[in-house]
């Protein structure tokens, strides 16, 4: 590790560069805050204003004025124990700036980004009334984004408020729009992607999200340019929304945060690339997280997770009525064991309905049974958890559970980010990390960094998944979300997307059924998504009887790691196809997504080194385009010169596990 830093005096202007000197940040400090980057001779952000108004009529940025700054490079090594890699290089120059006012500004460039946030050093505690975090443009650029789902109204109806955008599950497809035709009144959730000049693009999230409200973005004039927006704190909440499990605000303040007198503020995000395929294998919101607060993560275990509400709880082949009850998850359990899988989850129902009770239990089943019952064939037990229903007695059901051997809970329809809401996340994790619980946020925002800072946040929703097949009409287009997400979304964390769909339909023969759900696109496109999709704790989203319908598949499912010690991004377009390796001690897997149109690509393995090597690879079948499930499986030695053709079927996929002979 190497780090230095030195003192030097105020100026009006300040340029700080990347290690690799690509990337350059200006500062200007002259009535405003500003800061414009650069990448190489390209202007990626114009000038843009930064500041933060408090209650109290003070506004930090606006006529700075200068005490001192410290530089500081750094060059160190993190250990990432649940990560796509053991270890990640952390390089970057950091510009800090103390100003009058006892706050500052901390601006980083990597050789992949810039990000900057604020500080404080007060005495007294305050309320932040807004933030400016802004975004200009040289030119109007493309943005790719997702917007906040909004409800269907009729022409009679009102149209959705900006208030009502502020609940909402974080799930869209992306619309392709200029900068300038953006909807002024249509959130914007992050991350989000612009597509600045030469092929480069930039995406913007946030990170270290902690006790503040989470940032959208929104277009307010046409201009080339997003702005932050951010929900005000609550005033007023209510439980009710989906089973009486929501807490829903209907009121709130005139201010955003209460914020200690000294605290940092959340890391405000730009990644930029060359190529698209560097967005699918960053590390910047990770490093940029608080590291961890888990003295000793030793005992969180990522895994795979056979589940049930997907599938609806259909077995066939029994001689009970399959549904929320003991036989139903023993059975699920005996299918885990068999195929070597760490867990079953209890998605709702277990509960009593309406209650928002987590101790109360309906008739139909016994945790202790299925616990014990669990153990004995090394499978822990995931329990589903309402946001409400967790939040009211968190200490208690925590306690009680995991006394009794429940290994964590996914948590689900928070559908909020306000900083009431971020407030709970980290409760959960602290708590959850107390009683070595692990934790899948459903129902959530985008990852900002926590998982680094809570190993046992295992894994969030934020992602527009597999689910969607069950009601989603055919026009929803979920194969070009498949080859888009993972340069946007998964560029801040992992991804509860819960693949896994064994019935699976070419783009004609899609469509919604609820009790027995199809994907878009083909088998291998299913088990490619394995490699492709960060997921620590990843979902068989089927039934086990239709696993053990399809051995071949089940079997390579139940082999490919959860978490990794290398990625390489191997090839990539956004919107277009993927190809990414991922490294599990010696072995190596490659996965591949294209979207609706077939595809031919040359895959470069020249990362594998020296040696001869076999792959044994899923392929879509010859007949693909027409019958989604036909594959063809095989082993085939990797050729000496290691670049290794491949074809794809529309809506297909490859994948290979690499090995040395």
């Amino acid at each position: 590790m190497m780090v230095y830093g030195y003192a030097a005096s105020a100026q009006q202007n300040h340029v700080l560069e990347s290690p690799n000197g690509k990337i350059k940040v200006t500062i200007d400090l002259q009535n405003q805050l500003r800061y414009a980057v650069h990448h190489e001779a390209d202007v990626v952000i114009a000038p843009s204003p930064i500041s933060m108004q408090l209650t109290n009529g003070e506004t930090l940025g606006a006529k700075p004025q200068v005490k001192n700054t410290k530089r500081n490079s750094v060059n160190k090594t993190i250990q990432a124990p649940v990560y796509k890699r053991a270890e990640i290089q952390d390089k970057y120059n950091e510009l800090v700036l103390y100003f009058k006012g006892d706050y500052s500004v901390i601006f980083r460039a990597y050789d992949d980004g810039v990000a900057y946030r604020f500080a404080t050093s007060r005495k007294k505690d305050f309320l932040v009334q807004n933030e400016e975090a802004s975004f200009n443009f040289p030119a109007d650029h493309t943005a790719i984004v997702p917007y906040v789902k909004l409800e269907k109204k009729t022409s009679t109806e009102k149209k959705t408020t900006i208030e009502q955008q502020f609940w909402n599950s974080f799930e869209n497809v992306y619309t392709y729009s200029p900068l300038s035709k953006l909807n002024p009144k249509n959130l914007a959730f992050l991350p989000l992607a612009v597509e600045v000049t030469n092929q480069k693009k930039v995406v913007i999230t946030e990170a270290d999200l902690e006790s503040y409200p989470g940032m959208f973005l929104i277009n307010k004039n046409g201009t080339p340019s997003l702005s932050g927006l951010f929900a005000p704190f609550p005033k007023r909440v209510e439980q009710g929304g989906h089973n009486q499990l929501q807490l829903l605000v209907k009121e709130r303040e005139n201010y955003i945060a209460k914020a200690k007198g000294t605290r940092t503020f959340p890391w405000r995000v730009m990644v930029i690339s060359s190529e698209d395929k560097e967005l699918a294998d960053s590390d910047m919101v990770y490093k940029l997280a608080t590291p961890s607060r888990v003295k000793d993560a030793s005992w969180v275990k990522p895994g795979k997770v056979a589940w049930d509400w997907w599938n609806a709880w259909n077995i066939e082949g029994v001689d009970f009525k399959s549904g929320i009850n003991n036989a139903t998850y023993k059975y699920y359990i005996d299918f885990a064991a068999a195929n070597k899988i760490e867990y079953v989850i209890l998605d709702e129902g277990w509960a009593v309905n309406l209650k928002a009770d987590l101790l109360q239990v309906i008739p139909e089943i016994d945790l202790k049974e299925l616990v014990a019952y669990g153990k004995q064939k090394n499978v822990g037990i995931i329990l589903w958890a309402g946001y409400h229903a967790l939040d009211r007695d968190m200490e208690n059901v925590a306690k009680h559970y995991a006394d009794m051997g429940v290994k964590g809970f996914k948590v689900d329809f928070m559908d909020r980010d306000d900083q009431q809401a971020v407030d709970f996340y980290y409760r959960t994790a602290e708590v959850g990390a107390k009683y070595k619980l692990l934790i899948d946020f459903h129902g959530s925002y985008k990852p900002t960094g926590m998982q680094r800072t809570y190993p046992n946040v295992i894994n969030f929703e934020g992602v527009h998944g597999l689910e969607q097949m069950k009601w989603s009409d055919p026009d929803v287009d979920q194969v070009t979300y498949d080859v888009t997400m993972p340069y946007i979304r998964m560029l801040a964390g992992p991804v509860d997307y819960t693949q896994g769909a064994m019935r699976n339909a070419a783009k004609d023969n899609y469509r919604p059924v609820r009790s027995e759900p199809m994907s878009q696109g083909t088998r291998v496109r299913q088990l490619a998504q394995y490699v492709i999709f960060e997921s620590p704790f990843n979902m068989l989203a089927d039934s086990p009887s239709n696993y053990l319908k399809e051995e071949e598949s089940t079997a390579f499912i139940s082999t490919v790691p959860v978490v990794w010690d290398n990625t390489v991004a191997l090839s990539g377009k956004i919107g277009e196809h993927l190809a990414i390796a991922r490294r599990k001690g010696d072995i190596w897997y490659v996965g591949a997504l294209t979207n609706w149109d077939a595809r031919e690509m040359e895959l470069d393995l020249s990362f594998l080194g020296e040696g001869k090597y076999k792959a044994e690879i899923f392929r879509d079948g010859v007949n693909a385009d027409r019958k989604a499930s036909d594959y063809k499986h095989e082993t085939i030695d990797v050729p000496q010169s290691k670049k290794l053709k491949i074809s794809m079927a529309p809506g297909g996929g490859y994948v290979a596990r690499i090995y040395k002979m």
